[in-house]
């Protein structure tokens, strides 16, 4: 599930800043997922923000930001595939499995032969099952790993599949007695790094943890389409955002007050388009496949009906785990992952989420309400 979601509970929280969509935010080390939406918060004036994966304060990089509808978007995105650039330090063993816990033991590492180190990597990589570290955020009998073993009760955690599609070393440096190793590493959602290098370096038996983390990419969104928060906090929205339509009604009324400020930003009209926003259809046709609905079909998945399957849906096509990190538009075959398929109207919005389950199709998460589908006063779908 994502985090730190919050309900908007009062009128003013509806009316944020930033149009519905995702930020992706390039996170900077020595802060948690938790400071950059809090920071998000402020920026966009809405209390309506959450993250899909969180990255530990030591971690840089990829942190992708949902912004009002978009938080329902995030769930399914922590399904999908991450890339990461390693450090792995070769000869020490930590309490926490990476730089920031207390060393327990090792041995000189500086002369593992690279076949060695290659074979063990070879066993690390594709379908594995992983012991998730001590101080991850899995909860047990309630609470979680992490505050069980600071309390000195460290739990013993199960085994889980994760999928590592590649791991590839870049560099090999030694250190004194220790192998530092750089590494590029892409895998599934679930996977814990500094699981990969505690193995390898208990499978070498010189002891190993994680020194550096960067994610370079969530899915189809990756480092060059990130925003550091100085950026955004620096950033003109009056200069970026597309000028709205004016609404007659509404010239001689006041503007809304927002409760939430972010000290010394630019005046925003309410929900307006901002170029570091990517927009909610647009980050969805990005995310999942794509299926194009009848203005008939839209209405009626809208208002909670289920839909036939589609012919195009009929055969799950061969599973390709070499498949780089995207999502291609339906035309032929259901995802053989059963990823979620992003359901939109004839005039391109956003109507759900749906899902192929007993020969039809479910909504998971339904993005447009009933009264624009039936054409209402903020008009309706036609074919087109």
């Amino acid at each position: 599930m994502s985090r730190e979601i919050a309900p908007a509970k009062t009128a003013a929280a509806k009316r944020a800043r930033w149009e519905s969509g995702l930020v992706i935010v390039d996170k900077a080390g020595g802060m948690t997922s938790h400071d950059v939406v809090a920071r998000i918060r402020r920026l966009a004036g809405t209390r309506r923000v959450g993250h899909a994966g969180t990255l530990d304060p030591m971690a840089t990089g990829v942190l992708v930001i949902g912004v009002e509808k978009a938080t329902r978007l995030l769930g399914y995105l922590m399904l999908t595939e991450k890339e990461y650039a390693a450090t792995i330090r070769l000869g020490q063993s930590t309490t926490t499995d990476d730089a920031e816990g207390e060393p327990t033991g090792g041995a000189p590492a500086a002369a593992i032969a690279r076949a060695a180190m290659d074979a063990e990597i070879a066993k690390l990589t594709g379908k594995i099952m992983q012991v998730p570290p001590g101080v991850s955020a899995i909860k047990v009998n309630g609470e979680r790993a992490y505050k069980l073993t600071r309390a000195g009760a460290a739990p013993e955690l199960a085994a889980r599949p994760v999928t590592i599609h590649s791991f590839t070393v870049t560099s090999v440096r030694p250190s004194g007695d220790y192998l530092d190793i750089d590494a590029v590493i892409r895998c599934s959602s679930g996977t814990y790094i500094r699981a990969l290098a505690r193995d390898l370096g208990a499978a070498l038996g010189v002891g190993g943890h994680l020194t550096a983390l960067r994610r370079t990419a969530v899915g189809p969104y990756h480092l060059d389409q990130a925003h550091t928060l100085e950026e955004l906090e620096n950033k003109d929205p009056a200069e970026e955002r597309t000028p709205p339509t004016p609404d007659p009604q509404s010239a001689t009324a006041a503007p809304p007050s927002d409760d939430i400020t972010a000290a010394g930003a630019p005046s925003v009209p309410p929900g307006m388009p901002v170029s570091w926003v990517t927009p909610l259809a647009e980050a969805a046709a990005a995310a999942f496949p794509r299926l194009d609905l009848s203005a008939d079909d839209a209405r009626r998945l809208a208002q909670g009906a289920r839909l036939p399957l589609p012919p195009q849906l009929s055969a799950p096509p061969s599973p390709n785990p070499q498949a780089p990190i995207t999502k291609a538009p339906i035309t032929q075959a259901l995802p053989a992952d059963q990823t979620p398929i992003a359901a939109f109207a004839p005039d391109g919005t956003l109507v759900a989420l749906v899902t192929p389950e007993s020969g039809s199709l479910r909504s998971l998460a339904v993005f447009i309400d009933v009264q624009q589908t039936l054409g209402g006063r903020r008009g309706g779908l036609r074919d087109g």
